[in-house]
């Protein structure tokens, strides 16, 4: 082992484990109510947070992600969870996963750093 410090208290092999300790540490130190990991149709890969909440956040990524400009804005339910929430396409490998978080902090641009950590750990389990 080197001399550095492991900056990782828990870790893992297996890519799942793995995706959680990152989503749970990122929530913690980012202050968010949820991170999620979802595919491109909505379904929760990983999460950290309530989930029921998390498998909202993945049901309704599909359509926060893709909001154009040019279109009216979103009304009802789907306004109100995009208030405080995040939500960032990941290319991994050449397949699209979603990056999502709520809370007061989301929006904070924190969640770029998630990302690298996310595509990171997909990318190994490819």
């Amino acid at each position: 082992m080197s001399s550095q410090t492991e900056r990782r208290r828990t870790r893992s092999s297996d890519p799942l484990v793995a995706l959680h300790y990152q989503l749970a540490f990122s929530r913690r130190e980012g202050g968010l109510d949820l991170v999620v990991v979802a595919d491109d149709s909505g379904v929760v890969v990983a999460a950290s947070g309530g989930w029921a909440a998390c498998e909202e956040l993945a049901a309704y990524a599909p359509l926060l992600v893709r909001v154009d400009p040019g279109e009216p804005k979103p009304t009802g339910r789907l306004a109100e969870i995009g208030i405080h929430s995040d939500v960032q396409a990941i290319d991994v490998d050449g397949q699209t996963v979603l990056l999502c978080a709520r809370g007061a902090r989301a929006k904070t641009g924190a969640m770029r750093h998630v990302a690298d950590g996310v595509a990171r750990i997909l990318s190994r389990a490819a």
